[in-house]
């Protein structure tokens, strides 16, 4: 489930580097759990700039429709075109199949001022 080279907003996104300066970004599962069965997803586009706590997109599901928050600033250079089409895959698999979006990052400290896994799991 949560692992630690996962970072997280208090809003319950998630960040995990994937390379120097790539990272992906998605939703808890707590986040998915909480929203219930998630049907339709608004996710930035490729290229945007986007900066840390911007809003950049929207998850809805049967309950509610929920803002999805940057946890850092960058470009977005992948979305995953696979929820897009499918968003019950957040629901079923939120922190593997079930990314949203890659960033490069612009400002790698960014990282530190985000929660550790067992920081993330005390606020819940």
């Amino acid at each position: 489930m949560y692992t630690n080279d996962m970072k997280f907003l208090e809003s319950h996104e998630w960040v995990k580097v994937l390379d120097s300066d790539i990272v992906c970004i998605g939703i808890s599962d707590h986040a998915q759990g909480l929203l219930g069965d998630i049907v339709y997803l608004e996710l930035p586009k490729i290229g945007r700039q986007i900066k840390m706590n911007d809003t950049v997109g929207v998850v809805e599901s049967v309950k509610a429709a929920s803002d999805l928050y940057s946890p850092v600033s960058g470009e977005v250079i992948e979305v995953n075109g696979l929820v897009v089409s499918n968003p019950e895959i957040v629901n079923s698999s939120p922190h593997e199949d079930g990314w949203l979006f890659k960033v490069r990052l612009s400002n790698l400290t960014e990282l530190g001022s985000l929660l550790n896994v067992d920081d993330y799991r005390k606020n819940l």
